[in-house]
């Protein structure tokens, strides 16, 4: 069964009928949904069977033995001590709750293992979310910066980190210029000062102390652009190699789907066709 690469790669396969047959209003939600997993390509009825069986329903990200590591990492967080453990992670403990905030918005794990949140809660976050809690000192944050290829793990994952994050980030925002600035207003994001030369620079906080930075070059003449995601050095502390590559890949697929649902990526799709 093929792993799409793309929301774009999906959205390739349908009518661009908006017939909502599917539930989504439109068939780029509905790409952006078949991509994260969330709808199976089967949910709609105007694919071909042929086409049915050659990509079949599955996502971009390999889940195998996924479900394991979740109830795993689980059991190991419900031992935790709440109010100990949110100290530790930057978060707060209510009424026996874990509370961190996620990209701005309220993510919680109560005794039981039971998740609360105000988003989706997409597999890309699960697991860093509980590895951070059983894994993150109190130690502070240095304010330095480096690259995924530099974290234990992350050299010989970096040129599948290349094309999942930073080359899904770049397209988008090739193709939405007020990327940055949306990402800011949702996100709780903060554009920074130029980094590394860069021409807009933005920090995340898919975590409280996992700063994200986000480094983007437009296109100048004779070159392309060029976009690099960043982290902040104590991150070794906080996640392993996978659990940043799955934040990294995650925030991509959702930087990319927003962008399809606002109709920025249609261009593009139409070119690739």
């Amino acid at each position: 069964m093929a792993h799409f690469t793309s929301a774009i790669e999906v959205f390739k396969l349908l009518d661009r009928s908006n017939c909502r047959q599917c539930g989504e209003k439109t068939c780029m939600a509905f790409a952006g949904a078949v991509y994260l997993g969330t709808k199976s390509l089967t949910a709609c009825p105007r694919i071909d069977r042929a086409t049915l069986a050659r990509f079949g329903c599955g996502p971009a990200i390999e889940k195998e033995g996924e479900d394991d590591i979740v109830a795993g990492l689980i059991e190991q967080v419900c031992r935790l001590d709440p109010e100990e453990t949110a100290r530790r992670a930057g978060g707060v403990s209510v009424g026996g709750r874990i509370v961190l905030k996620v990209l701005g918005k309220d993510f919680a794990i109560d005794p039981q293992g039971n998740f609360f949140t105000d988003i989706h809660v997409n597999p890309w976050i699960v697991v860093p979310f509980l590895s951070y809690l059983v894994r993150c000192p109190a130690t502070p944050l240095t304010g330095k910066w480096i690259a995924f290829r530099e974290i234990a793990g992350g050299r010989e994952r970096y040129p599948l980190f290349r094309k999942r994050c930073e080359e899904v980030m770049q397209q988008v925002a090739d193709t939405w210029p007020d990327l940055f600035d949306d990402i800011v207003h949702l996100f709780s994001g903060t554009r920074v000062a130029e980094q590394f030369d860069s021409d807009i620079s933005v920090v995340l906080h898919p975590l409280p102390k996992v700063p994200v930075m986000i480094c983007y070059w437009r296109p100048a003449e004779g070159m392309a652009s060029s976009l690099n995601v960043f982290f902040e050095e104590t991150v070794e502390s906080r996640l392993d190699a996978g659990a940043v590559f799955n934040l990294g890949a995650g925030l991509a697929r959702m930087f990319e789907v927003l962008a399809l649902r606002h109709g920025f990526a249609i261009a593009h799709g139409r070119e690739t066709a």
